[in-house]
């Protein structure tokens, strides 16, 4: 009989909060494929960023906490799921991720919702990773 891996979550320093009062891990792992919950751009604090630029910078950098925790790196992401309050956001949304994925685009999704879970934030951001998959690793 073949083994099963098993699942182990991903909580960096910082996120404990998160785990006991949202109830969610940032991350779940299983052999090499790790699942991150949505990155939002809100500071330590709760409090939402200012402007789609800033909210999707501190997205983008809680996801690449997540994965280094993990052993992995931003080049190992295979799928990018993004929530926007606004399509229009888009293009600057775009350029951030760009700062952070500029090369070896990963598959992304991007998906236009009517709110997210504080009501000031503008994207949301999910990836699946596999760990040491990268093109650069």
């Amino acid at each position: 009989m073949a083994s099963i891996d098993k699942q182990q979550l991903i909580n960096p320093p910082g996120t404990e909060a998160v785990y006991k009062r949202m109830q969610f891990s940032q991350a779940v792992r299983v052999g090499d494929t790790l699942w991150v919950s949505g990155q939002t751009g809100i500071d330590e604090n709760w409090k939402a960023a200012e402007g789609i630029e800033n909210q999707a910078r501190l997205a983008f950098q809680g996801l690449e906490r997540i994965i280094k925790a993990a052993g992995g790196t931003l080049d190992d992401i295979v799928e990018l799921v993004t929530y926007h309050t606004s399509m229009k956001d888009i293009r600057g949304f775009s350029k951030v991720k760009a700062e952070f994925i500029p090369a070896d685009y990963p598959a992304w999704t991007a998906v236009g919702v009517t709110e997210l879970v504080i009501p000031e934030l503008l994207v949301e951001v999910r990836a699946t990773v596999v760990i040491g998959s990268g093109q650069k690793g």
